[in-house]
């Protein structure tokens, strides 16, 4: 149990926005003080669909032999990684479902594939998918881990953490991995030489105690391990859900609140991104002021959001075009967030950066 200071609850409720957002903009300044926004040129891949976990939160999964079930073959995935190779993509996020049928060799030989005949950074397989695996295969899950390093695996995504506390993923994702084992999972991926990032989900029926709870467990694990490269958080998206369509979709006003909160309780974490993917453009623009020093994936495909009937897209130009007005110099990242030479600047011509102030930004939203 965390115990969480009364001083941070008066700080989320209590604040106004615009000084929360200069309080995150003074952090994200400290750490990035030459007013460079990333952004990152990949592809979300998911091998397949079919899962046994039932979140209730989820719009993409189908069960085991549903008629609309799928599973990527290698061939498949390997051209997907060629699409996005030849837009300048350095790297795929591969996560899937719980699917009890694929065989663990399968994710091995699938890692061995891409390095061998289409190699790109490998940022794939969730906490809660390492979990499954274990309980499935019998495993160790730092065996899983290892084994996946020796196949190509280069990094671990975030996803699956929803909210860190075990009451509310008793609510909407009671089959998957629980609280302590994600952050179990990810220590020891850290602990094995693997850098991931971490997430929130919010707006799940979590209290708001519970919200600050997740975030405080996120930096315990950073201050032992140093492993997250960046956070990103993001609001359920409740359309076509199994059981949660019923939920009110949160304003942009609780997104930058929630993401500026974030910044300065998250003081150790290094990157904080922008989820344009949820809250579309604008708002992920404003989020620059409120604390996010990355804007990021162009996500040639994304598939979960979407089922919910979220659907955002943009292009490499529309990214640095946003990026510059908001008042920063665009650059290409890699999942490390090391900088592609030559890409300071932006890889798209355009006009000289302009300041916006924070306010001007969430007037925009």
């Amino acid at each position: 149990m965390v115990t969480i200071p009364q001083d941070l609850i008066d700080l989320y409720r209590n604040a106004p926005l615009m000084e929360l957002g200069a309080m995150a903009d003074a952090v994200r300044r400290e750490k990035h003080p030459e007013q460079v926004v990333t952004y990152i040129v990949d592809r979300n891949i998911n091998y397949t669909n079919v899962c046994v976990a039932d979140c209730g939160f989820c719009a993409f999964y189908r069960r085991p032999k549903h008629a609309e079930g799928w599973t990527l073959s290698y061939e498949q995935i390997g051209a997907k990684i060629d699409e996005v190779k030849a837009l300048g993509g350095v790297q795929i996020l591969i996560q899937g479902g719980h699917n009890p049928y694929i065989p663990f060799e399968w994710y091995l030989d699938l890692l061995r594939y891409i390095k061998q005949y289409h190699p790109i950074h490998v940022h794939g397989f969730s906490p809660s998918e390492v979990d499954f695996w274990a309980e499935l295969y019998r495993m160790d899950a730092r065996d899983v881990v290892r084994e996946l390093m020796k196949a190509g695996l280069d990094s671990i995504p975030g996803g699956g953490g929803e909210i860190l506390v075990q009451r509310v993923r008793d609510l909407v994702a009671r089959k998957k991995a629980g609280a302590d084992r994600w952050l179990e999972i990810m220590e020891m991926a850290h602990e094995e030489g693997l850098r991931t990032s971490c997430t929130m989900m919010y707006g799940i029926g979590e209290t708001l105690e519970e919200r600050i709870e997740h975030l405080l467990r996120l930096k315990a694990v950073q201050a032992r391990t140093k492993g997250f490269t960046a956070f990103i958080c993001w609001p359920l998206q409740p359309e076509n859900t199994p059981t949660m369509s019923h939920m009110p979709k949160t304003d942009a006003v609780e997104y930058l609140r929630t993401t500026a909160f974030a910044r300065v309780v998250l003081d150790n974490i290094p990157n904080l991104q922008s989820s344009w993917v949820t809250m579309g453009m604008k708002v992920g623009q404003a989020a620059l002021h409120f604390g996010c020093n990355d804007f990021g994936s162009l996500m040639l495909e994304e598939n979960v959001v979407s089922a919910a009937n979220t659907t955002y897209r943009t292009s490499i130009e529309e990214m640095e075009r946003l990026i510059r007005e908001a008042g920063f110099t665009p650059a290409r990242r890699r999942q490390d967030y090391s900088i592609i030479a030559d890409t300071v600047g932006g890889t798209v011509p355009g006009r000289s950066p302009r300041a916006t102030s924070p306010a001007a930004a969430a007037a925009d939203a």
